[in-house]
């Protein structure tokens, strides 16, 4: 298992040919208390850059961003039902998708952990 990060704040977790991504716990602490989450639907197609999700906290909304193209194979439901676990679990509980890479080149462009904590210094 390989954990890479973006530089919008997006973490993947990488398992085999299955990316999983949320929100690092440095982009909840920048929107505050998370109050709504809108995920893609399952079997949607994604490209690099395009807006997946939608996290909204009472300070502002933000898109969440395909990190790398590839096919929606499941949402986390639990976070329609408990938008706070964005803030108290980002980098576990609080997944937002799964995505079946497409092109693993494109992981080449994220930073691993600690570029990302030099990134966010």
């Amino acid at each position: 298992m390989t954990i890479l990060f973006t530089t919008d704040h997006e973490w993947l977790r990488i398992e085999g040919d299955v990316a999983t991504i949320g929100v690092t716990d440095y982009a909840q602490s920048q929107l505050g208390d998370v109050v709504f989450v809108e995920l893609p639907k399952v079997g949607r197609s994604l490209k690099k850059a395009e807006a997946a999700a939608v996290v909204e906290s009472v300070k502002a909304a933000s898109d969440v961003y395909a990190p790398i193209s590839g096919d929606v194979l499941e949402v986390n439901e639990a976070l329609a039902a408990e938008p706070a676990l964005v803030n108290s679990d980002a980098a576990g509980k609080a997944w937002f998708f799964k995505l079946k890479i497409k092109d693993k080149g494109e992981l080449d462009g994220l930073m691993d952990e600690a570029a990302y904590a030099k990134h966010t210094a």
